[in-house]
């Protein structure tokens, strides 16, 4: 599809970045499924798939691994195979995209992105695992932050640096294992502070504890304070699983000097609170390609706080990752999260 093409698609279906699709009327208040409640801490406001299996300047619109949002309320979107694009923060349709590459020209297998205060972007790729930081064009190559040993040494194929993000106030960075360190049995949430010239350096490191056969698909700190962890799975027959915590740091153990992370005693994880499990929103006529037990879910892999809505409650867009499958759909959801934890499990 061409971008004008690709452009009418997005102006027909009118999307929203607060919502995406008009819910009809609730027929009962306390029916979730007629108010687009997921769960008593989070409602879907909408969905959409018409970015799925569109190009862009003649680049594939798919494979979607990370969101971010700047200052500005610009949308920046990460796909895996070393594209970075600009979307509409209103629409979500897609302004500019920009090939990524490392020092050596070769592509990344990028995962996780987030944009700093002066509008550079900082870029995971899985393979080494590394955190490069681009300029605004994502053209250039400015820097490289320093990764612990063990997370180079130890980290499974495929399995390191999936979700980023900057803690509130931005002097701290966050990155998180989609999968336990050889040796471990929990995952790990590694931090860089920013120094006095602008650079990051590692700092406290966490372990942190997914449901069983799960892994981090990604990480996203909310203005509130609030860091949010998406949990994700996949078992062939039935489909994805797609849990949304929120975990708290503080009293949680530094773990950079632990060889062998196990939940062992006298290590305290991240505490986490689950706010939905996505199984749990109504499907609201989505369709699915391949057998799910919510039609609604896909391979969701990114997230972004978008803003805030009424009584402090935030809005959250998601997109899942296609991998260019016609068995996957590249969908972007809106979800609105209550402003207090409310847990549910």
């Amino acid at each position: 599809m061409s971008r004008r093409s690709a452009r009418s698609v997005l102006a027909t279906v009118a999307l929203s970045a607060a919502s995406l699709t008009a819910l009809p009327a609730p027929a009962q208040a306390d029916s979730p499924a007629a108010t687009g409640r997921c769960s008593p801490a989070v409602t879907i406001t909408g969905y959409s798939d018409a970015l799925d299996k569109t190009t862009y300047d003649g680049t594939f619109v798919g494979n979607l691994s990370a969101l971010a949002t700047d200052r500005g309320g610009r949308l920046a979107a990460l796909s895996d195979r070393s594209s970075l694009f600009t979307l509409d923060g209103r629409t979500l349709a897609p302004r500019s995209v920009a090939p990524l590459a490392d020092e050596k020209g070769a592509a990344l297998d990028s995962e996780g992105l987030a944009v700093d205060r002066d509008g550079t972007y900082l870029v995971t790729s899985e393979t080494e695992p590394s955190i490069r930081r681009y300029d605004r064009t994502g053209a250039r190559v400015l820097d490289r932050l320093p990764v612990p040993a063990a997370l180079h040494d130890r980290a499974r194929a495929n399995a390191t640096f999936e979700g980023l993000t900057l803690l509130p106030g931005g002097r701290t960075l966050l990155a998180s294992m989609e999968s336990p360190l050889t040796g471990d049995t929990v995952n790990r949430l590694q931090t860089w502070r920013r120094t006095h010239d602008g650079h990051f350096r590692p700092a406290a490191q966490y372990g942190y504890r997914t449901d069983a056969n799960l892994g981090i698909s990604e990480v996203t700190a909310a203005p509130d304070g609030r860091l949010l962890v998406l949990e994700r799975g996949f078992t062939s027959g039935v489909g994805n699983t797609v849990r949304l915590y929120e975990a708290e740091l503080r009293g949680a153990t530094d773990t950079s000097g632990v060889s062998d992370l196990t939940g062992q005693k006298g290590v305290r994880l991240a505490h986490k609170t689950l706010l939905a499990d996505l199984a749990n929103c109504p499907s609201l006529g989505a369709p699915a390609h391949q057998p799910q037990t919510n039609p609604l879910l896909d391979n969701i892999e990114a997230m972004t706080v978008t803003g805030r809505g009424p009584h402090g409650a935030l809005r959250l867009l998601l997109a899942s990752d296609d991998n260019q499958s016609a068995n996957q759909i590249t969908r972007f959801y809106s979800l609105r999260i209550a402003p207090r934890i409310v847990a549910v499990g």
